[in-house]
């Protein structure tokens, strides 16, 4: 069984968006792929086990904040959850970019 996870809006990093604007790009995830969508402000990785009517099931395979910090667990879901991740939610990984503040 999966979890219902209320997703994070994907924003300007959405993949429909993308795809509708470049859809020679395009194809449909499949048992085995890797997508993403954003909870709580982290990047989830999910590794697809079955895709159906635009929505990808499958295992958490990482949790990783928007500077590279990986978690087992966060909020309702950890690593290993079968989770349900709708097309219209997938969003590609956010990245913080902004240097590390070593106390100079």
């Amino acid at each position: 069984m999966h979890q219902h996870i209320e997703w994070d809006a994907p924003g300007a990093q959405s993949v429909t968006a993308y795809y509708a604007q470049h859809p020679e790009n395009y194809s449909e995830p499949h048992r085995g792929s890797i997508v993403s969508g954003h909870y709580q402000g982290a990047n989830v990785r999910v590794k697809v086990e079955a895709y159906k009517d635009s929505v990808s099931i499958g295992e958490v395979a990482a949790i990783i904040d928007t500077r590279g910090k990986r978690f087992k667990q966060l909020g309702k879901i950890s690593l290993g959850d079968m989770v349900r991740l709708p097309d219209d939610e997938r969003a590609f990984e956010m990245m913080d970019n902004t240097p590390f503040d070593d106390g100079d």
